[in-house]
């Protein structure tokens, strides 16, 4: 007799910056996603953050267009409200009529960045008492903090690339921070960083708002930088750059209580440093522009330094409580030291990703990998 299929759905899009790269991924999950054993349900977040059923199918989404995917509401779609107070049975259809949207027996937020990555939608699903793929509320909440995400690193023993923590609301906004210059320039000196800098919001994915300041002492270069972030985060990280490549490891642990796996490291190789093109991996080369990167899984390292790489993934993603998957960022020197650079929770799943990539080359397909994430919290 067959078994009933579970009736999973996939919540894509959201308020964050990176609601087109969760259309794409989820694209990609629907298409790959085992519909023997799983009745897939695509509710949409609009970007003021309705819910929706019956929009735009989601799986005719890719980034080969002139525009970028976003969920709408449209004249088919209807909205889908939420009684936390009946959980898996909680999931309602709105319009002319309130009706069910049935039994639900999983979600699988493909969400990135704030409102999806962060903790808030993993702590809803908490509260409804409905399992959910990926990171509880404490390890997203961290990791979507670069801040925090060093603190829970360092408190581990585990070597993260030197920085300092600003406040940016009570830096002068009217002018760019341009009269705070000297006072930031002071922060960096103290720290007694070395250039160049990564200026980032410590609280937005996908590169959104990161800028590399190379010139030594140019205070107003280093204002701009952290003006640019704060329109992301008024919480603003600057790190000393790493001389040293970045090895990406696709970490999954699926079973609450089973001990994570971590796959071949891989690596992106930026395929235009040489004509100019960009110098470091930002928002257009990880998604835009499949000619400006290529993944190499594993990297081109000794297999002692994979192996010390797989090692070091696990013990941070345990370090912040990880459940699910995570995509854990590594550099790795020339002498062979490794740093953890950040955690992502809910990685991209779109067809250029690292995290698919990386399990497809260690012998987990992109199919089977979905249908291994779903069943451990069925």
């Amino acid at each position: 007799m067959n078994m009933a299929k579970k009736r999973i759905v996939v919540l894509y899009g959201g308020k964050a910056d990176e609601h087109p790269i969760s259309c794409i991924s989820t694209a990609g999950v629907l298409k790959a996603m085992d519909t023997e054993r799983f009745e897939p349900i695509p509710v949409g977040i609009t970007k003021s953050g309705q819910w929706i059923v019956n929009g735009e199918d989601p799986r005719g989404w890719d980034l080969s267009g002139d525009a970028l995917p976003e969920v709408k509401v449209t004249p088919e779609s209807r909205p889908v409200l939420l009684d936390v107070s009946r959980g898996c049975d909680g999931f309602l259809v709105g319009g002319d009529t309130v009706e069910s949207l049935g039994h639900i027996d999983a979600v699988l937020p493909v969400l990135h960045g704030p409102y999806g990555e962060d903790g808030t939608i993993q702590g809803l699903l908490e509260m409804m008492n409905v399992p959910y793929v990926g990171c509880g509320v404490l390890a997203s909440a961290s990791c979507m903090d670069k801040h925090y995400t060093k603190v829970l690193l360092s408190a581990a023993g585990i070597a993260t690339a030197p920085g300092i923590t600003l406040d940016a609301r009570s830096f002068d906004a009217s002018d760019g921070f341009a009269s705070d210059a000297a006072a930031i320039m002071a922060e960096v000196e103290a720290a007694g960083l070395r250039y160049p800098l990564f200026v980032k919001p410590s609280r937005a994915g996908s590169s959104f708002g990161v800028t590399k300041v190379e010139r030594e002492g140019d205070a107003a270069e280093l204002a701009a930088a952290v003006f640019e972030a704060s329109h992301h985060d008024w919480r603003v990280l600057i790190e000393q750059g790493i001389d040293a490549r970045e090895i990406e490891c696709a970490v999954l642990c699926a079973k609450p209580g089973d001990e994570p796996k971590a796959s071949w490291p891989g690596e992106i190789v930026l395929d235009r440093r040489e004509d100019g093109g960009d110098q470091f991996y930002d928002f257009d080369s990880k998604y835009m522009d499949s000619s400006a990167s290529h993944v190499e899984v594993p990297a081109n390292l000794p297999e002692e330094t994979l192996q010390r790489v797989r090692e070091t993934a696990i013990k941070a993603f345990k370090a912040v409580d990880g459940m699910g998957l995570s995509r854990v960022d590594s550099f790795v020197t020339a002498d062979g030291a490794i740093m953890i650079n950040e955690i992502n929770t809910m990685p991209g799943f779109t067809p250029i990703s690292m995290y698919p990539k990386a399990w497809e080359a260690t012998g987990l397909n992109y199919t089977d990998l979905i249908t291994t994430l779903i069943e451990g919290v069925l």
